[in-house]
């Protein structure tokens, strides 16, 4: 008896589904793609319960003659290739006559379609046909997809929660509106309206579709090319970023592709202007001669062979380059300043003579307060901010230094910045060899009892104890202190929140907003409430009091930018990178100088941390001098020429 046999078609059809339908999102990007093959100028699609329930697609392309109906059912029928050299010049997105096949052998499909006359109803349950008849359809097609996979139950243990599979829907109907933006999109879920699109042919408009105007303001064109291969898109400048690469679109001859050379070239085009962790926002569209690709590789041709991959490559890379050498990188201070501008004003202000950084904003809080609270002030028109200059002593006893000294002593414990100090402290403050009073906590610790010696370049500290030596990198003393201290507060999660005068709004593509909607429970239990608002946006109200002033949204921007990257991330993991991203934001940077109280201050505050030998991104923060190293540094120590060392 014979083992050997051929499998039944609908057998053989859901075996390919396994790798054609892999999710409600698979359904959702061969129907599309079939209707761009169509011709279409407009493309609707519906979905409800994630693409579960249904998927439904309605476009105006020029439809399917009567004839072919059933052919279009069967395993690898297709109109886009003929013979074997075809496969080396492939125009079309679908060429290997899979998708239908495998569809409609896991669900119950329904399809109408016309070429302008009668139209044609074909219905299939399970890969069987339960229906064939005339249509009253208008020219094109439109096709539902229900009950995916009610015949293969195990394929629904491997799905993710409905929040998850939209968004991946939503990703692809995004990719194929950028790919194509000559077609019309929209794109609907249990009756809300997620995208829809012109189809004028402009990107612009699209990405506006679908990261918003402001995003779109922040992006520049490239192009390049050579005699083959032709490049072109948009690309964002160095300020606008985003936490993976997933926000990079690769287009090859109208297909969405994912290629780790191309994205990594998009990557190398910034150079050092991008910050490390950092990827920007790009659609890239690449017109190659199809000979050169080989997309036959894949069931789901996302994945292709370019041949002429690296010098396709370089062609980005210097484009992005050339566009971003032509532009003026230095951000908009208008922008920078709106956060600001929509709360009360700052109380510092950098001003020549004071010599104050932006980061210098109540900088030593953390340093001196236990407990710190934002200033409350009175908002201020910019006819009432004065500058505050101090040229020679004599200035010091201005009225408008003075009000200025008077706002820096109302932080409880803080220093006074200007005039008031007895000469008596101006020089015992001066004194390297004062000790200041160790806690019994310092002492415990087995951390050295620092005498505050000096400053080197408005970066390192000077310290000496009985034995040795230190130098401490002031930015990485603060960012332990700071740390230890968001640590605790990030986990007292109470009714203590600032409220926002002018709310802050946040914009995102529908694929994201569905993601944050599925982790706002998440993001309750560090006190980031977002309320949505409007159709891909969210509104903040309020935001946690230990938030930096002026900088509350790009704060939660970061924040959320670690639910969109990893979607699993834990409550713990999420308050460690946000300890960490606080404790950076409100150190003192390098180039800023201390005075003799604030350096001493912040070596007082070092001993009293659980680890105070290192930054939360594990670089030391000190490293120490033996008298005896400082001695080999100036040969003090050398061979007294009467060894009786013997030469070999």
């Amino acid at each position: 008896m014979a083992e050997i046999h051929e499998l039944p078609a609908i057998l053989a059809n859901q075996i390919s589904a396994g790798e054609v339908v892999e999710r409600p999102a698979s359904v959702v990007k061969e129907l599309v793609e079939n209707s761009i093959d169509a011709g279409s100028s407009e493309v609707d699609i519906t979905v409800i319960d994630s693409g579960l329930k249904l998927v439904k697609v309605v476009d105006d392309g020029k439809g399917i003659h009567r004839e072919d109906v059933k052919t279009a059912f069967l395993r690898h029928a297709t109109s886009k290739i003929t013979e074997q050299r075809d496969l080396f010049r492939v125009r079309t997105l679908g060429f290997r006559g899979e998708a239908l096949p495998s569809i409609s052998s896991v669900s119950h499909v329904l399809m109408k379609t016309s070429t302008g006359g009668v139209g044609t109803q074909v219905e299939y349950s399970g890969g069987k046909l339960v229906n064939f008849s005339d249509s009253d359809a208008r020219k094109g097609t439109s096709i539902e997809v229900s009950d995916l996979f009610y015949n293969t139950p195990a394929r629904l243990k491997y799905l993710k929660s409905p929040s998850t599979e939209l968004s991946k829907i939503s990703d692809i109907v995004n990719r194929l509106a950028l790919s194509h933006p000559e077609i019309a999109f929209s794109f609907t879920s249990n009756n809300r309206e997620l995208l829809r699109t012109a189809g004028r042919g402009d990107v612009r408009q699209v990405l506006a579709a679908i990261y918003g105007i402001n995003t779109v303001s922040k992006l520049v064109a490239i192009k390049g090319n050579n005699p083959d291969i032709k490049v072109s898109g948009y690309v964002s400048l160095p300020e606008l970023t985003r936490s993976s690469r997933n926000y990079i679109s690769v287009i090859l001859n109208g297909r969405y592709i994912k290629n780790f050379a191309l994205t990594k070239a998009v990557i190398e085009g910034y150079g050092s202007k991008l910050m490390i962790g950092r990827f920007p926002l790009a659609v890239i569209n690449v017109f190659a001669d199809p000979a050169l690709i080989d997309v036959n590789v894949h069931p789901t041709k996302q994945e292709v062979r370019i041949s002429e991959e690296g010098l396709i490559s370089r062609i980005i890379s210097e484009a992005i380059r050339n566009v971003l050498a032509d532009q003026r990188l230095i951000p908009d201070a208008v922008s920078n300043l709106h956060g600001q501008r929509q709360s009360d004003k700052p109380i510092y202000h950098s001003q020549e003579g004071l010599k104050l950084s932006s980061d210098s904003q109540r900088p030593l809080s953390m340093i001196f307060e236990n407990d710190p609270q934002p200033l409350k002030t009175e908002p201020l028109s910019d006819d009432d901010i004065q500058p505050v200059v101090v040229k020679n002593r004599d200035d010091l006893q201005k009225d408008s230094v003075l009000d200025f000294d008077k706002i820096i002593r109302s932080e409880k414990n803080s220093v006074p910045v200007f005039g008031s100090r007895t000469d008596k402290e101006l020089k015992d403050s001066n004194s390297p060899l004062q000790k200041p009073v160790q806690t019994q906590l310092e002492n415990s610790t087995g951390f050295p009892d620092l005498r505050y010696v000096g400053q080197v370049h408005g970066t390192f500290l000077v310290a000496e104890d009985q034995d040795k030596m230190y130098l401490v990198d002031q930015h990485a003393a603060q960012e332990r202190v700071n740390y230890e201290y968001y640590r605790k507060e990030i986990g007292k999660v109470g009714l203590d929140e600032q409220k926002l005068l002018v709310p802050i709004v946040l914009d995102y593509s529908n694929s994201d907003f569905l993601l944050i909607s599925d982790h706002l429970d998440l993001l309750k239990k560090l006190g980031i409430y977002l309320e949505p608002f409007g159709a891909n946006s969210f509104i903040v109200r309020e935001h946690p009091m230990w938030f930096k002033q002026g900088q509350e949204e790009d704060t939660l921007k970061e924040m959320i930018d670690w639910v969109l990257s990893d979607h699993k991330i834990s409550v713990a993991a999420f308050r460690e990178k946000t300890a960490i991203m606080m404790s950076c934001k409100r150190a003192i940077k390098a180039n800023h100088h201390l005075d003799d109280r604030q350096a001493k201050a912040l070596l007082e505050k070092l001993p009293q941390c659980e680890n105070p030998y290192n930054c939360p991104h594990g670089r030391p923060v000190l490293v120490s001098f033996t008298q005896e190293d400082i001695e080999k540094m100036f040969k003090r120590i050398q061979d007294p020429h009467n060894t009786k060392r013997e030469f070999i």
